[in-house]
């Protein structure tokens, strides 16, 4: 799964999206307090009107440059409210299962953050205070990464991939399809629902159809109609391996040219509307490979960093000025035991399985070229570089893809079973009428417990 803090916060939008809380001309946050109300209950949790209230404005400020995309505002304010109660759920039941964060955590998340957008932390903090709560955006990153971790929780023991599995899906018909590029609407049927729930919804997926048919851009249909978590990024899945879909999606965009749309299929879920945007066919993988010997001076408790560094640099000019066997230097002095016995020898690899430090040095250097001493983040080394060659890894990249692929569809069925057991059995309950109609909760009953 991706995992990146950029995952995070694109996943969530009903939570204050950073390029959001970053557009210029946002209004400032206003010093005039209101009489706030609670709007959901979700089991011992509450909802104010003040935090449904500054998503749906963030949500607006994320499509402040095509408003024309976002549905009614009466559409948009229910449809924010049911993912901020499924934000609290999954947080209460991490909660639940002992799954915390910690500061440095979110102090890490908040780096990373600021990098994605090439400024620092406190040039975030000053912008995220400009127009809001900073205490606020790092509690949002808390409940991110609580919900990350309760995903990964959840499919850990539930997601097994063997080789068999990967064997077949190689020699599938939809593997050897390449990759697709598709939206999607999703219109959930509430659990345990009775045949005139399951009738609104397929009039609602036939409405979005009947919308797109209209001419209504397909990525707006999708925010407008669809309830998918993804619905407020326009149903864009991105680019997909044919067989990373679940079989009746994958069956439905094999007869698909790109730009078409399908219509509303029923699932064990809901119903579900494709459009297919794109298809394209993987390239052969060449990676170059590079063979060098190192030798590794780490820092100790008895050797400080620059006495590391010093003795690099003796070792170094033993080898380039006194031209000292590099093989029989590093049996002697390297720290790396992996590599000292043989040499240095580190065989051949491709960069990224090194420090990134080592594979930019090697990058710029040539054959039997041997580096000055530079720091990677295990200590002081010295390179010589031995060879360079281009390596085919369509097959190895083939099926690691393939078992990527199947882990990642399994997890995903694991975690949406997850969440519709968790949602089915807890107590929902929405106080504000005109935020109820058309949901799976009325206004006078909850998810469980009335």
């Amino acid at each position: 799964m991706k995992c990146s803090v950029a995952f995070l916060l694109a996943a969530a939008a009903f939570v204050a999206p950073l390029h959001a809380q970053l557009l210029p001309g946002a209004p400032a946050a206003t010093t005039t307090q209101s009489l706030d109300r609670i709007v959901a209950v979700a089991n011992d949790d509450i909802i104010l009107q003040s935090e449904l209230d500054e998503a749906v404005r963030s949500v607006q400020q994320q499509y402040a440059a095509h408003p024309d995309q976002l549905p009614p505002a009466d559409i948009l304010h229910k449809q924010v409210l049911q993912r901020l109660i499924m934000m609290r759920l999954q947080v209460q039941k991490a909660l639940d299962q002992g799954i915390h964060v910690s500061e440095a955590d979110v102090d890490a998340a908040v780096d990373g953050v600021a990098k994605q957008n090439n400024i620092s932390a406190d040039q975030l903090r000053a912008e995220i205070e400009r127009t809001g709560s900073f205490a606020q955006f790092r509690q949002q990153l808390a409940d991110q990464l609580m919900v990350q971790r309760l995903h990964t929780s959840v499919v850990h023991d539930s997601v097994s991939v063997t080789d068999s599995e990967v064997d077949n899906l190689l020699n599938s018909p939809t593997y050897k399809a390449g990759e697709v590029h598709i939206g999607h609407i999703q219109i959930s049927i509430p659990s345990g629902a009775d045949a005139a729930a399951i009738h609104a919804s397929q009039e609602k997926a036939e409405q979005a159809e009947t919308a797109i048919k209209g001419g209504m851009d397909f990525n707006a249909a999708a925010i407008r109609y669809s309830d998918a978590t993804d619905a407020l990024d326009g149903g864009d899945l991105g680019w997909m391996r044919l067989d990373e879909l679940p079989a009746a999606f994958a069956d439905a965009v094999t007869s698909m040219q790109p730009g078409q749309v399908s219509p509303p299929m029923r699932g064990p879920t809901g119903f579900h509307i494709i459009k297919l945007f794109g298809q394209r066919q993987p390239g052969k993988q060449v990676v170059t490979e590079f063979h060098a010997r190192q030798i590794l001076i780490a820092p100790s408790d008895l050797l400080s960093s620059a006495q590391a560094e010093q003795k690099a640099q003796g070792l170094y000019e033993r080898i380039v000025d006194k031209h000292e066997d590099f093989a029989k230097l590093a049996k002697a002095d390297s720290t790396d035991y992996t590599t000292a016995n043989a040499g240095g020898d580190m065989g051949w690899f491709q960069p990224q399985a090194v420090d990134p430090a080592i594979a930019q040095h090697l990058q710029a250097m040539k054959d039997g070229d041997v580096s000055k001493p530079f720091q990677a983040s295990d200590g002081w080394h010295v390179v010589q570089r031995l060879g360079a060659r281009e390596s085919d890894v369509t097959e190895e990249t083939a099926r690691n893809q393939a078992r990527q692929a199947i882990g990642n569809r399994k997890a995903e069925e694991a975690y949406e079973d997850f969440l519709r057991e968790m949602r089915a059995s807890a107590y929902i309950k929405i106080l504000v009428p005109s935020l109820a109609e058309g949901t799976a909760e009325a206004p006078s009953t909850a998810s469980r417990g009335e």
